[in-house]
C-alpha cells in the first residue's frame, strides 16, 4: 500500500521538533523557578514531562528523537510517574507560616 507524500506523519515531524518542544516548556518553567515562582515551575516542568509522555506514546520510533531512552511503554511509564510525582509535590508542599 503506497502512502502518499505529505499524509505520513513521519514525512511532516523533522527529528528535534519534540526534544524541542519539551525542552522549551521545561525552560519557561525553570524561569519562572528562577523569579520566585517554584510552584508554578515545578508544575511547568511536569507538564514537559507529560507532553514527553505523549510524544513518545504517539510518535513513531524513527521520529521521536532523544525522547527514546528505553522502550515505548517503560519511557512513556516513567515520564508519567515523573511528571505524577512533580505535580503531585508542586501541589501539596505548603508554604511555611512566619507567625
Amino acid at each position: 500500500m503506497l502512502s502518499r507524500p505529505g499524509l505520513d506523519l513521519r514525512n511532516r515531524l523533522p527529528v528535534h521538533l519534540p526534544i524541542g518542544m519539551v525542552a522549551v516548556i521545561v525552560a519557561i518553567g525553570m524561569v519562572r523557578v528562577l523569579t520566585q515562582h517554584w510552584r508554578q515551575g515545578a508544575v511547568l516542568i511536569g507538564g514537559a514531562l507529560l507532553v514527553a509522555a505523549l510524544f513518545r506514546a504517539v510518535v513513531p520510533d524513527d521520529r521521536v528523537g532523544l525522547l527514546a531512552v528505553r522502550s515505548r511503554a517503560i519511557d512513556v511509564l516513567c515520564y508519567l510517574a515523573f511528571a505524577t510525582l512533580m505535580i503531585v509535590v508542586a501541589w501539596t508542599i505548603t508554604p511555611p507560616k512566619l507567625t
